[in-house]
This record gives C-alpha cells, sequence and structure tokens, in this order.
C-alpha cells in the first residue's frame, strides 16, 4: 500500500508540474500573439522639414595662383659683385638697391670726366665774357661750348654706365632666394633673384564653353584654398580668353584677387567660385537625410504623425547642388515636407518611428567647426 501511494504521489506531482509549465508556455504564446500583432516598437529618430531656401547662382572650378607682376632680377653690365643689400625673401620697395658691382675704374674716369667738364665750364665763361667785349670771334665761344657740351655727355655717360653696376628694384614685392654670392663675377643678364608683387595676385581657371554667356568681366569670384581655413578671399574677373580651347572645349578665365595678407602665393591651387548675378528657389534638406544605394538616393518621409509617433515612407530623390550641411532636392520632395534625418538607416518602409529631438549642432551653408 506504500509503495502504491508513492506512486500516486509521484504521479499527482508530476501532473501538477505539467499543468504550471503548460501555463506557461500557453501565456508566452499569447505574449507572442500580441507582439506579432502589434508589430515591433517604434524606432527612435530624429527630424528635419524640408525649407525652400534661394541659393545663389554659382559655378566652381579649381584654379592657379599666378603673380600680377613677377620677373627675375638681373644684371644689366658684367662685373664683379661688390655689395649685397638684401636678404632672401624681403619686402622691398620700387627703386631699393640690391646688388652692387664693382665699379672702381668707371668712377675714376668719372672723376677725369668731371674734372674736364669743369675745366669746359670755366673756359665757357671766359670766352662768353670775351664775346661780349668783342675780344674773341663768335667761333671761339661756339668752340668753348662744344667743349663743354662734350665733356658733360662724357660725364653723364660714365654716370651711367655707373648706374647699370647697380641692380635695382623695379617695383614693390617680396624677393625670392638669393641666387649671388659676394666677389661672384656676374655675366650681363645672370639671375641675381625673383621678385613677385603681393598687394594683388591673378586666379587663373577654365569653365566648360557652355558658361560663356553666363560670364561677364568683372563678375564677383570667391577664392579659397583647400585645407587652410579661413573666410573665402573675393575678387573680380578681370579678363575672359575670346579663344575656345580646341582639345578641352573650355574658356581661360583670369580673376584678379587682393592678397594683403598674402595667403595666397604663385603657384598654390585653389577652389573658385563665381558668383552669377541671378538666384534661384530650391528645396534643401540636411544632407544626414539621404540614404545613398546603387539604385539610386532615398528618404524617409514621415507620415500618419500623431505627437511623437508617427510612420515612414520610403521615397526615392534626384539630388542636386551641396553647400555646407545641406543638399538640393530637384525631385521627389516638396517644402514642408518632413524627413529623418538621423536613424534613417536602420528603417524600413511603414515603420513606427518616435520622434526625438536631434542633439547634434544646427545644419549650416558654410559650417566652420572650431579646432579643438
Amino acid at each position: 500500500m506504500r509503495s502504491v501511494a508513492v506512486v500516486l504521489g509521484v504521479v499527482v506531482l508530476v501532473g501538477a508540474l505539467a499543468g504550471v509549465k503548460g501555463a506557461q508556455i500557453a501565456s508566452l504564446m499569447a505574449i507572442g500573439k500580441q507582439y506579432q500583432k502589434s508589430g515591433p516598437p517604434p524606432e527612435a529618430v530624429s527630424t528635419a522639414v524640408a525649407q525652400e531656401q534661394s541659393w545663389e547662382g554659382t559655378l566652381s572650378a579649381v584654379g592657379s595662383i599666378v603673380a600680377v607682376k613677377g620677373v627675375s632680377v638681373s644684371n644689366e653690365a658684367s662685373g664683379t659683385v661688390s655689395r649685397i643689400l638684401f636678404e632672401s625673401g624681403a619686402l622691398v620697395r620700387q627703386g631699393d638697391e640690391l646688388v652692387e658691382l664693382e665699379s672702381n675704374v668707371e668712377r675714376a674716369q668719372l672723376a677725369s670726366a668731371r674734372a674736364r667738364r669743369a675745366l669746359a665750364e670755366v673756359s665757357l665763361r671766359r670766352a662768353r665774357a670775351l664775346v661780349d667785349s668783342n675780344a674773341i670771334a663768335q667761333s671761339d665761344l661756339d668752340n668753348a661750348q662744344s667743349a663743354f657740351d662734350s665733356a658733360t655727355a662724357d660725364a653723364n655717360a660714365i654716370e651711367a654706365q655707373i648706374g647699370r653696376k647697380v641692380v635695382r628694384a623695379p617695383f614693390r614685392g617680396r624677393l625670392g632666394i638669393r641666387a649671388v654670392n659676394l666677389g661672384q663675377y656676374l655675366s650681363a643678364g645672370a639671375p641675381v633673384t625673383t621678385l613677385e608683387a603681393t598687394d594683388s595676385v591673378f586666379v587663373d581657371f577654365t569653365l566648360p564653353q557652355q558658361r560663356l554667356q553666363s560670364l561677364d568681366v568683372g563678375m564677383p569670384v570667391r577664392v579659397e584654398l583647400a585645407g587652410a581655413g579661413g573666410a573665402p578671399i573675393a575678387g573680380t574677373i578681370s579678363a575672359i580668353d575670346p579663344a575656345i580651347d580646341q582639345v578641352t572645349r573650355t574658356i581661360r578665365v583670369r580673376g584678379t584677387v587682393p592678397n594683403p595678407a598674402e595667403r595666397l602665393r604663385p603657384g598654390m591651387f585653389v577652389n573658385v567660385t563665381v558668383v552669377l548675378p541671378a538666384q534661384q528657389p530650391v528645396v534643401v534638406l540636411p544632407a544626414t537625410a539621404i540614404l545613398h544605394a546603387p539604385y539610386g538616393d532615398s528618404v524617409f518621409l514621415v507620415e500618419e504623425k500623431q505627437d511623437e509617433n508617427a510612420k515612414v515612407r520610403q521615397q526615392f530623390v534626384r539630388l542636386g547642388e551641396s553647400r555646407g550641411d545641406f543638399v538640393t532636392v530637384l525631385e521627389g520632395i516638396k517644402p514642408g515636407q518632413e524627413a529623418v534625418t538621423a536613424g534613417a538607416f536602420k528603417l524600413r518602409n511603414g515603420m513606427k518611428i518616435v520622434i526625438k529631438p536631434d542633439v547634434r549642432p544646427a545644419p549650416q551653408l558654410s559650417p566652420h567647426p572650431e579646432n579643438r
């Protein structure tokens, strides 16, 4: 009897455990069906409203900086360097002496010529006094005048020769690296250094031939040195080449840009923006709202919005120009429509979302983040 009671007790215990487990399984199945019916929980995202803005029309190109005035400074006469009066990279004014060549022989000749001129001048004054008193003929006065003029011309010629022995800056600018040494013999035309004007520079760039009708002399341009920071430098178009390049079918354009701080140096590559006179309305979104894929670009639009809860619909778009943190949308979105800007990568068409405030900095047309 005791064994039968034990068996019955075990059977009852097993039945009770089976009932509890069955109830748990039924509860979990009910919860699963409820979740399946209600769908996955909403995803937290941030959104922004498409805006209509007026953007100035621009043409972009890559340009090269060219000196407005740049020369290789050289000597006119041959000789030995006796003095060097500049340092490499120095800023000089027009007429400043740079190099002086040895001119001892010419200076001795000049002293002799000046002595002859002084004697001729005394003889000329004496002859004028004697002609007034009719002591000598007019021809003697003419001879004295001719001798004085000849002596003066000889002295001036030697002074000019000495002047050619001094190399001067032809205009105001910054010198390059010195190419001569003290005591070095220079042939006529030997390079001494380079000199480039720094007050303003040219920027040369090319644009497609289709843009020719949009260009005119005097139009504003902006020059920006990529990676250097700082605000763009404003200038104007100073010349447009009348000929089209037969190989590239492009127009060569030259702009003039002020350069008081010497931020731009000849030979630099810069980004050039030509500002067109007309402005155009565009629909813009933050660039973070765009999903790029091989089959096209798209955004997730917010629909059926109730407070912070809503659904999303994927919309394919055609994009245009980008500026700063914004991108223009040519097709697919109208002003006032709300699009997901953060968290779009985890969404699917028709998914529920909950909208949370965006804690990131507001998008800007010309962002300049701080260098921390």
